[in-house]
């Protein structure tokens, strides 16, 4: 299944719970900070399947947040892309990409 067609499923399941037409873009961010946490907490015990369900999550949130603003989340993704595709920059000990 394509990304497109997973991301239209999930905008319809939070259109059919109400969460598009009654939340709000700053609760889907908490909620997706909440989901980073989990994140951070499996990444530190190493625990793959808990990381998996923690990126589907937090793209859950992502979708919401970006819908509830009617924005395109994957118009949202070119255009990060299109700003960072031409960057230069080294990686930093910690493993972080630090552009020039």
């Amino acid at each position: 299944m394509s990304y497109s067609n997973t991301e239209m499923k999930v905008i319809q399941w939070g259109e059919a719970r109400g969460i598009i037409q009654n939340s709000t873009s700053l609760a889907q961010a908490n909620k997706t900070q909440e989901e980073v946490n989990e994140l951070f907490q499996a990444i530190h015990s190493k625990d793959k399947a808990a990381m998996a369900d923690a990126y589907g999550d937090i793209l859950v949130t992502l979708v919401m947040g970006a819908a509830i603003a009617d924005l395109d989340l994957q118009t949202c993704f070119e255009l990060a892309y299109q700003e960072i595709k031409d960057r230069t920059g080294s990686l930093n000990a910690d493993g972080l990409w630090v552009k020039d």
